[in-house]
């Protein structure tokens, strides 16, 4: 069942009474199919013009003729700004509309050499057509722990190569739009804690397909490449939420070309990726470049999401020394480390975990949890939601497995104080709140998931949620409660919807036919399930 919480965040009521949504249309506008621009400079912008009814017929035999050249003749071909780019169709179960498919269109230059530790600068312009039928590059990271997901998760993809070449997006487009269809844009950020993850292990097809959506997912700079900093001007940090206010400028002016409404677009995202779209509604500098938000299970005011100060500087110190660098002088550590290579810097990147996201001046201007209170910022429409179960499972088996088979009170607690960094003396508070006549290891287990689920994500959620209110958005609160069928032999039988359980619904995953498995085994109750969340989820970007 899907919960929500109506635009007081006080009542619960079922999702289809709380939120009307207009009819879904799917008339392309009856526009010119063709876009073309003018002759540009590389340091200039591109202009574009509607192409003249006698000149189509002259452009449209070159871009016929260009095309047929590939594999397949009749593969999509849409303009940018910078160039033009050639994609694929795909389909999906269980519906007629083809998807175009662009994968991979870079956004920004490959953040190399003097842009490693920089704000991302515009990508350049390319001669011919652009091959946009391959997946991009994965952001550096441990791509093992993406990979060793999948078994648990019951999701499968290929195999990606790993490269701080990785500032890409990928588009997926009903096949009728076109330059002046005005279609809703979904963009969606990937989560994975901000050390790991890929635009392309989520497929927008489907999602494309049955709501007429534009869907676009975006990569961004994860770990110690995307967080850097030195404490000063020389390297501010916060580096992959520039990448994600690159991403949304790159969808501003160039995604009416792809059929998408560039004053229509909704940024979503689960986890980190939650909570990039939280943060991008506090900073200034994604200010109008969207227009409405969802966030699955994180916001920005999420409990040490900052590592103290002597903990970045103890690690900083420590790169320092493994790089041979002197960490006194920002510009020479930079010269310096911007020198190493990709190798060497993944593997400090293991053990460099304080550099998270920092009050730079500009990004945040502030700490969030001051924008969100003092309504330092412009409200947007927004979802913002949490599964019944964000601890169940997938978290506690990374950091404290051993909790998963029971728990007396003196583990649980001991646990809080460590995790929570809660003082001894206010632990007998939690303990009577939490375990007050919990006297089974498996009672006690449960109960201290619940309150970590609390503290994370249900506490800060709600607590965004009413910020959002009271500053004047419309706002709504939802909880998950569907366990997938198909994890039924993956996770114990006590976990409920555990982290990430609502994506694979969210995506239509149980409608996809490509290289990208989502959902395997989907009962006929989950693919119904499914399409009503695609479509409050699709309504919700048409009309708030």
């Amino acid at each position: 069942m899907l919960l929500f919480f109506t635009e007081s965040v006080s009542c619960v009521c079922l999702l289809n009474t709380c939120l009307r949504f207009l009819p879904l249309t799917k008339d392309p506008g009856g526009q010119p199919w063709l876009w073309m621009s003018r002759e540009f400079k590389r340091d200039s912008q591109m202009s574009g013009e509607w192409v003249q009814p006698g000149q189509t017929l002259i452009w449209a035999f070159w871009v016929l003729a260009a095309t047929a050249e590939g594999p397949a003749a009749d593969a999509p071909v849409r303009n940018t700004r910078l160039g033009w780019v050639r994609g694929k169709q795909a389909t999906v179960l269980g519906n007629d509309m083809p998807v175009n498919v662009f994968l991979g269109i870079p956004y920004a230059a490959p953040p190399v050499g003097p842009l490693r530790f920089a704000k991302p600068k515009p990508a350049s312009p390319w001669n011919d057509f652009q091959d946009a039928t391959s997946y991009p590059n994965l952001c550096l990271q441990n791509s093992e722990w993406l990979f060793s997901d999948q078994h648990i998760l019951k999701v499968h993809y290929p195999t990606f190569r790993v490269s701080e070449d990785c500032l890409y997006l990928n588009i997926y487009a009903p096949a009728h739009a076109d330059a002046g269809s005005k279609l809703p844009v979904m963009v969606w950020l990937p989560g994975g804690a901000f050390e790991t993850g890929s635009a392309s292990i989520f497929d927008g097809s489907a999602l494309a397909a049955y709501e007429d959506v534009l869907v676009v997912t975006i990569q961004y700079r994860l770990g110690m490449f995307g967080f850097f900093n030195t404490g000063d001007k020389h390297a501010l940090g916060n580096w992959a939420f520039m990448d994600q206010v690159a991403a949304l400028t790159w969808v501003q002016e160039n995604i009416e070309f792809f059929g998408g409404d560039p004053h229509c677009v909704t940024i979503f995202g689960e986890s980190a990726g939650a909570i990039s779209v939280s943060s991008l509604i506090l900073s200034p500098m994604a200010k109008g470049l969207f227009h409405k938000a969802i966030m699955e299970s994180g916001v920005a005011i999420m409990p040490y999401l900052k590592a103290p100060n002597d903990e970045r500087n103890e690690d900083l110190q420590m790169v320092a020394n493994i790089c041979g660098c002197n960490a006194s002088d920002s510009v020479a550590l930079l010269q310096c480390l911007r020198a190493k290579s990709s190798k060497e810097l993944l593997s400090i990147n293991q053990r460099a975990k304080s550099f998270t996201r920092v009050v730079d001046g500009f990004f945040f201007p502030r700490e969030p949890v001051d924008l969100l209170t003092q309504k330092s910022f412009k409200p947007v429409p927004s979802i913002i939601g949490v599964n019944n179960h964000e601890c169940g499972f997938l978290l506690p088996m990374k950091e404290f497995p051993e909790i998963l088979e029971g728990s007396n009170k003196s583990l649980a607690l001991h646990l809080i104080h460590s995790i929570l960094h809660i003082p001894i003396q206010y632990l007998y508070l939690v303990g009577n709140e939490y375990f007050y006549n919990k006297h089974s290891l498996v009672d006690i287990r449960n109960s201290f998931l619940d309150l970590l689920g609390d503290v994370f994500f249900v506490i800060p959620g709600l607590v965004t949620a009413k910020c959002h209110r009271d500053a004047g958005a419309p706002v709504y609160f939802y909880e998950f409660q569907h366990r997938p069928q198909c994890l039924k032999d993956k996770k114990p039988a006590f976990v409920k919807a555990d982290h990430t359980d609502e994506i694979r619904f969210v995506f239509g995953g149980a409608f996809l036919k490509g290289d990208i498995v989502m959902f395997e085994g989907a009962t006929e109750e989950e693919q119904w399930l499914s399409r009503k969340m695609m479509r409050y989820w699709a309504n919700f970007a048409r009309t708030g």
